[in-house]
């Protein structure tokens, strides 16, 4: 941290003592448990996407971890160095872009889940909804980082640094309820094609659909969502108050808008991982959306008793 001076109205210049990065002393406990989960869960990520062979999700969620288990280590390094800014810098940067790549794994589901239901009920096509939403959590990505970097670098006036930090986190929070928006809009159209028995849904998944595996997962998504989204809505905030603003200060808020958020919406995925979750039905969404309509006579069916239930 650069040295500060105070100049009295007599001229005489003094070296002020150094500034604490930190408003509080990092708790070792609550630190240390999240460090522990995040390495439990980038371990049970690595296994799991090996056995289910899901490379992209085990990707983004491992590198999520792992930023995270860096992030919570700056915090630890904290305790006995609450002036020097490495590690403040360490964790706020790492903790503040992580989670995009948690965010990521979430998007890449979303296909997979549309062709389940039937992509033919969709208002575009799979894939699409894949390429819009990891291109906007990249840019989100790159503003966060380009701003942290900036920040980190100037921490005289880290202003610039942290409004561009504000824009990647923001657009994080747009990016979020634009796809559960998508999300809500799909399942309505969903439940209309069941009221109305024009159409069936996807003949080939119907046993998937009744599954206990699939509807948990469903929930586990749905709860990991709206856990990365409350974090995020917390981080603009807080950022927008300043490195000396009141929640900035407040490791307890901390601890639950951002600790527990994240690693709740980790966790879940695990228990509910979408390799186990869907199966063989993970891959579809990487064929073309006709071929998971496109199934023989006989497959349809034996669905349709299945399809009658789901209406019911």
């Amino acid at each position: 941290m650069s040295d500060e001076y105070y100049t009295f109205p007599n001229g005489t210049t003094i070296l002020l003592p150094p500034r604490e990065a930190f408003e509080y002393r990092p708790s070792l406990a609550m630190n240390g448990l999240l460090t522990a989960l995040f390495a439990i869960a980038l371990l049970s990520n690595i296994v799991q996407g090996i056995k289910y062979k899901t490379w992209s999700f085990m990707a983004v969620m491992s590198i999520g971890c792992a930023l995270e288990i860096g992030g919570y280590i700056g915090r630890l390094l904290a305790y006995n160095d609450m002036i020097s800014e490495g590690p403040f810098l360490l964790q706020i940067v790492l903790l503040t872009i992580s989670p995009a790549f948690f965010a990521a794994g979430i998007y890449l589901c979303l296909s997979r889940i549309i062709v389940i239901f039937g992509a033919d009920i969709s208002r575009i096509p799979p894939k699409a909804y894949t390429w819009l939403f990891v291109s906007c959590d990249f840019v989100s990505l790159i503003l966060q980082g380009t701003g942290g970097g900036m920040a980190s670098t100037n921490s005289k006036s880290p202003q610039m640094g942290t409004n561009v930090m504000l824009g990647g986190l923001g657009f994080q929070v747009f990016t979020l309820v634009l796809f559960i928006a998508l999300c809500a809009e799909y399942g309505l159209r969903v439940r209309s094609t069941l009221a109305s028995g024009e159409r069936q849904l996807d003949p080939m998944h119907a046993s998937l659909r009744n599954s206990m595996r699939f509807k948990a997962f469903l929930v586990a998504l749905a709860v990991s969502t709206i856990a990365i989204l409350i974090r995020s809505i917390f981080r603009v905030i807080e950022l927008s108050q300043g490195w000396d603003g009141d929640l900035m200060g407040n490791q307890t808020t901390f601890f639950i808008l951002e600790g527990i958020m994240v690693i709740l919406a980790v966790l879940v995925l695990n228990a509910c991982h979408p390799g186990w979750s869907l199966q063989e039905a993970y891959f579809v969404g990487k064929t073309s959306s006709k071929s998971s309509i496109n199934n023989s006579s006989d497959g349809i069916n034996r669905s349709r008793d299945m399809e009658m239930g789901e209406r019911n």
